[in-house]
């Protein structure tokens, strides 16, 4: 998103999403890779950005990676904090990624070079799993997500520019609904109100689009 007009983690919680956390056979790499190769009948998620951009031009396509870090205590997501003086997405906890290029091939391809780019983790050590449905921002992109596993070891060096901090998350917390908050914020000019998914962990608010794409890996996991 572009700079913000107000504070995420200041906004009401509306209600706890509660699903049952997605089991802890199924959040291991030989589980994962089975279900990208065969992928079941699964509905995702609607959200309501879209909705802020009725009438607008097309969405810019972006491509962001879900990297799953094979740590011994379990998989974990690798994630960014963004730097505050950026045009979008300003100081928000982000996947790494972002627009498409026109040296790039597929959208796979744009996640992997954005990948390398912003946090130094080289396209050798990620293992590509497969993409979920693409995801409409607010703030005009049409972002691919591809799911991925790395396996350690591995060295990271941020892109000072874009990137203020790289952490990992455990995926058992991430998938696991009762983390999985809903905010909601009036919109200013009475054009109405926006819900949207939070997941706090730590100091960080993983929130917006992030914990929406994360919101679909967790019912296609689930499925």
């Amino acid at each position: 998103m572009s700079k913000l007009i107000f504070d995420p983690e200041a906004l009401p919680i509306e209600s706890i999403a509660g699903e049952p956390p997605v089991a802890l056979e199924r959040l291991t790499e030989a589980w994962l890779r089975e279900r990208f190769a065969s992928p079941p009948q699964w509905s995702p998620e609607h959200f309501e950005e879209p909705l802020m951009r009725s009438g607008l031009a097309e969405p810019t396509p972006a491509s962001v990676l879900m990297p799953l870090v094979a740590r011994e205590q379990g998989l974990t997501l690798l994630l960014t904090q963004r730097t505050a003086h950026l045009n979008d997405h300003a100081g928000q906890v982000s996947l790494p990624g972002g627009r498409v290029d026109e040296v790039d091939t597929s959208s796979i391809d744009t996640a992997l070079r954005e990948t390398e780019e912003e946090v130094g983790l080289h396209r050798r050590h990620i293992e590509v799993l497969g993409t979920l449905p693409d995801y409409l921002t607010g703030t005009g992109f049409r972002v691919t997500p591809v799911v991925s596993l790395v396996r350690p070891p591995f060295d990271l060096r941020a892109d000072p520019f874009e990137v203020a901090e790289i952490f990992e998350v455990p995926l058992a917390f991430l998938m696991n609904g009762l983390n999985h908050q809903r905010r909601r914020i009036d919109l200013p000019g009475g054009i109405g109100r926006r819900t949207f998914y939070a997941m706090p962990y730590e100091h960080f608010f993983i929130w917006g689009a992030t914990a929406g794409m994360l919101r679909n890996l967790f019912h296609f996991l689930r499925a």
